[in-house]
């Protein structure tokens, strides 16, 4: 309680204790008895606000989080965004689709699997590619963050920044890289690998049709393997001073 809230408190008890002497010391008994826990109420009852999160407006937590959300995506961009970011990286690395299984074996029966390791290392390099070029695409959409849930993601798990933003706009994201995979498709030659693969393959007697929307495909993994490494990169930020690179990152963090 603050003083100024004491002090208001104390006088008005005070009037009412002199209004109350007309009724005996009885009543006074119970005045000084109801103000006493009317006091001790508003002293332990759970008034945070002067805690440190409590004074942070609104406004300030969803800046807080749309940095952090920011300052999370270009480290990830940096990390994803090269030669191998997805390749090497057994918890993102894209393998070929479901739907290209048949391709698969038919194609290793028939001694041309390399193909088939051609094109799946190539949908890895769009995937490269794209992702530093959807980042505009991703601070666009972060800015986009409504005051509608920030204190529930403020006081959510460490993840919950990037997992509202993940299910908010996976689907927008997907509309707005279309055209950025589908350029990095062509540019790596994983169309063209494709392609290729596609006519041994139906060259091959007694196939089945194969059907692939590599573009959606790689999209949709790409994606996935950026909100890992935010969500981690989240994480860090929520409970590691040392990644609060602005200030307004350390000034909402540091008051959880």
């Amino acid at each position: 309680m603050t003083l100024k809230s004491f002090f208001a408190v104390l006088t008005v008890l005070s009037l009412l204790f002199i209004l109350s002497g007309v009724r005996g010391v009885q009543a006074q008994t119970d005045w000084l008895k109801k103000g006493q826990e009317t006091l001790g109420n508003l002293g332990s009852s759970g008034d945070s606000s002067n805690s440190p999160s409590s004074l942070l407006s609104n406004a300030d937590i969803i800046a807080g989080l749309t940095d952090a959300l920011i300052v999370g995506t270009e480290t990830v961009v940096r990390q994803l965004g090269r030669a191998d970011g997805f390749n090497s990286d057994p918890a993102i690395h894209i393998p070929l689709p479901d739907s290209l299984k048949p391709v698969q074996s038919a194609m290793k029966m028939a001694g041309m699997s390399g193909m088939l390791d051609d094109l799946e290392l190539k949908l890895n390099r769009a995937a490269e590619t794209a992702t530093p070029l959807a980042k505009d695409i991703f601070w666009k959409a972060i800015r986009a963050m409504t005051l509608e849930d920030a204190r529930a993601i403020y006081n959510g798990p460490d993840d919950a920044a990037t997992r509202y933003f993940q299910g908010n706009m996976t689907s927008p994201l997907t509309d707005a890289m279309q055209p950025i995979v589908a350029n990095a498709m062509s540019q790596v030659g994983a169309v063209r690998a494709y392609d290729d693969v596609m006519a041994e393959y139906k060259s091959l007697p007694f196939v089945p049709d194969v059907k692939a929307n590599l573009t959606r495909y790689v999209i949709e993994k790409a994606l996935g393997g950026i909100f890992h490494y935010v969500a981690k990169e989240e994480a860090a930020i929520r409970n590691n001073p040392a990644k609060r690179s602005t200030d307004i990152l350390q000034k909402v963090f540091s008051a959880r």
